[in-house]
């Protein structure tokens, strides 16, 4: 009885959209056919015939039915129908699909294809546009005219349909709150062409008349005012007040208002002349929650202590209000991703969560640490044009614990089993190389001692191939950094360095002469530092603000005073959240007293010193040959300055997802000899976490505009590295 009544539904169902089926097969009589049909069991073969663009295994994975499955006509007409869609998508707009029902009675499906041509866009236009060209609008827009060397696009009803509201979106973004815009289309003769025109209406431009709140109690309408970039008056640019929602939400979630949400909207209303709008923030606060039980979770190897004392440090503890600003309940907050990197994890996830006793002034909290592999062995290459090619075979452990050794003799042979779970690093490096070799061990604690100070130390093995000599270097060296809130920190560091000059070149300077040898440097430090960014690890806004001053004796005395400046800026943030920042930065440096040249200041290159354009230590001081009749003799090589001075500014622009970034960049500076040196260059930024870990690849080209006689250029800098 059932089978039955799912028949006649069927029919039904079938002779209900018999008009359409008879207009996409050209053939009326084929769907008396199939309302004759009674269901003849199961799919027995599924074929095609003229599918040249597509393999059969790849339609029938499409379909959505199987061979063995229940035959039903009506889902055989559908796959006829998602046939059509799929070879619509890539650009096939002339598609024709039919099925052959006589087979269909005895359980057979044949599926023909006439695929006709697939269309590329050809020519786009904009009608109507007078505020912004064509040549703007052609970048808001993703189909694109065929050009030379490029692929040609294929056209689609969707892809047009998609570039219509990113139009729309781009017009109402800019206060074009009225427009009128769609697509009209035209196939060439041949069919394989299809010209494209956008008909816009764009309206006029609308400004706020006045902007208002609602919903707010705990904040007065002047506090928010204060948060707004937006005023009266102004052009209503959606970007800027979806960032002054985000702002308001903010200063809400981070004085424990959890759930705090805003909503921004125009109002058009007749009290209000032509044009212009009321710009109403819409504000639901929600209750104000301080924090209660803190729970972990998920660290089966990890101490509670590595989550708890990165809480703690931001003041995110029991007691204090509920900070939704830096763990937002939605996730991805910065105090995540600072636990992730404390404890070398592979996920953070930080919720409130609703008390037992059901207190309505308190959120526990739940802590999710996912761990990941922290303790490896990595061969790897690091290469770039200041070090030339290294070699690495890396040991590290980014969740290391000294106070858990190995418990039996496998263990010491597999050491990334224990020394685990304290969220302080370790690591051995050993990494040859064709200009730089250097071998070192390293340990450090962000804790101290459970406390806000880090603690690093380190001994090094380091040659160096210089443009006279070689440069060896054995180091030992600790230091501790204690910050005294989020931004605020001040540093003291020891070193004690043998420093060795060897291989003279025989015209190498007097300088490099008179330092020939191995030389004792024993220094003490003092540093302080503000840190005024958004994010300490990927900074988009705000400032860091860096001076130390080192005293060294041994067989040489003096000091060397250091500042940095670097101010971070924002310039845009698209649809998707990608920033294109502008970061500048100021370096100055000096020599108190008499300083040995491998002590002294050199610029150019990528490095701290760099400036682009410029060949690694090719700004500097030269120091005149030996050996070498005083007529014919040059000031050669590098010798080192006693002061140093460098400005320059980035733009970072994102260009596919996360991982590539265009560079625009200008370098300058200028050291106690010679002009003032400039260069401006574009680069490439490529960045694979899995692969290359913390570290981009960067490809640089650079042009220097201003130089003196005696610099080295170079135009191609690159730098990277990853794991074999």
């Amino acid at each position: 009885m059932q089978d039955a009544v799912s028949i006649l539904l069927i029919s039904c169902l079938i002779g209900s959209v018999c008009p359409c089926i008879a207009a996409e097969t050209g053939d009326p009589n084929q769907q008396s056919t199939i309302n004759s049909q009674q269901s003849p069991g199961i799919i027995k073969s599924i074929e095609f015939e003229g599918n040249h663009r597509f393999k059969g295994h790849v339609l029938r994975e499409r379909l959505g039915f199987a061979l063995g499955d229940r035959l039903d006509p009506f889902l055989a007409e559908g796959g006829r129908l998602t046939i059509m869609e799929v070879y619509r998508k890539i650009g096939y707009s002339s598609v024709k699909v039919s099925l052959d029902r006589d087979r269909l009675a005895d359980g057979h499906l044949l599926y023909r294809i006439e695929e006709g041509p697939r269309v590329q866009v050809g020519k786009i236009d904009f009608v109507g546009n007078d505020v912004f060209g064509a040549g703007t609008l052609r970048q808001v827009i993703k189909i694109k005219e065929r050009k030379l060397l490029l692929w040609p696009y294929h056209f689609t009803e969707e892809a047009i349909e998609d570039d219509v509201e990113r139009l729309q979106t781009f017009y109402y973004g800019r206060g074009h709150l009225n427009y009128k815009i769609e697509a009209k289309t035209e196939l060439s003769a041949d069919g394989e062409r299809m010209d494209v025109t956008f008909l816009i209406e764009e309206g006029p431009v609308y400004h706020m008349a006045r902007i208002v709140f609602t919903g707010n109690t705990h904040f007065t309408e002047e506090q928010l005012r204060t948060d707004v970039q937006l005023r009266e008056g102004d052009v209503y640019l959606k970007a800027k007040a979806d960032r002054d929602v985000r702002t308001i939400e903010q200063r809400y979630r981070e004085i424990g208002y959890v759930d705090a949400l805003v909503r921004q909207s125009v109002k058009f209303t007749p009290d209000v002349e032509e044009s212009l709008v009321i710009l109403a923030f819409e504000i639901r606060e929600g209750g104000q929650f301080r924090i209660g039980r803190i729970d972990i979770t998920g660290n089966e190897t990890t101490k509670d202590k590595v989550a708890r004392r990165v809480l703690d440090e931001y003041d995110f503890t029991p007691g204090e209000l509920y900070d939704a600003k830096r763990a937002p309940k939605e996730g991805g907050g910065r105090l995540e991703k600072y636990v992730q990197r404390a404890a070398g994890a592979q996920q953070v996830m930080i919720r409130p969560v609703t008390p037992e006793d059901g207190d309505p002034n308190r959120k526990d909290v739940r802590l999710d640490l996912e761990e990941g592999m922290t303790g490896i062995i990595r061969p790897g290459v690091g290469f770039s044009s200041d070090s030339g090619v290294l070699g690495q075979l890396i040991y590290q452990q980014q969740n290391f614990d000294i106070t858990d050794p190995p418990e039996n003799l496998g263990e010491w042979f597999m050491p990334w089993r224990a020394f685990r779970g304290g969220g302080q690093r370790f690591s051995v490096r050993l990494e040859p190389g064709t200009r730089y070799s250097q071998y070192s061990v390293s340990f450090a604690d962000p804790y101290w001692r459970d406390e806000p100070i880090t603690f690093n130390t380190l001994g090094q093995s380091w040659k160096r191939y210089r443009e006279s000599y070689d440069e060896k270097r054995l180091k030992g060296a600790f230091g501790f950094e204690h910050r005294l809130d989020e931004q605020w920190r001040r540093s003291i560091g020891f070193r004690a360095e043998n420093v060795g000059v060897e291989d003279l070149d025989f015209d190498a300077p007097q300088e490099i002469r008179d330092v020939k040898g191995n030389n004792q440097l024993y220094g003490i430090r003092f540093g302080f530092g503000y840190s005024g960014v958004d994010d300490v690890y990927d900074p988009t806004e705000g400032r860091n603000i860096g001076a130390f001053y080192e005293q060294v004796t041994g067989d040489d005395a003096f000091g060397t005073l250091e500042g940095s400046y670097t101010h971070y800026l924002t310039l845009h943030e698209d649809v998707l959240g990608r920033r294109t920042i502008l970061a500048g930065k100021l370096v100055a440096g000096t020599i108190l007293g008499d300083a040995p040249p491998f002590e002294k200041f050199y610029a150019g290159g990528t490095g701290r010193y760099g400036i682009r354009g410029f060949e690694y230590r090719g700004v500097s001081t030269r120091g005149l040959q030996t050996n070498v009749e005083p007529a014919y003799a040059q000031r050669k090589d590098p010798v080192g300055s006693d002061w140093v001075f460098l400005a320059g500014a980035e733009i970072t622009i994102p260009l596919v997802g996360e991982n590539f970034r265009l560079l625009l960049f200008t370098d300058s500076g200028t050291i106690d000899t010679g002009s003032y040196r400039l260069s401006i260059g574009t680069g490439l930024e490529i960045k694979v976490p899995q692969v290359l870990g913390n570290m981009p690849i960067r490809f640089e080209i650079a042009t220097p505009l201003l130089r003196d006689d005696d610099d080295e250029t170079q135009i191609f800098s690159f730098s990277g590295g990853g794991m074999f």
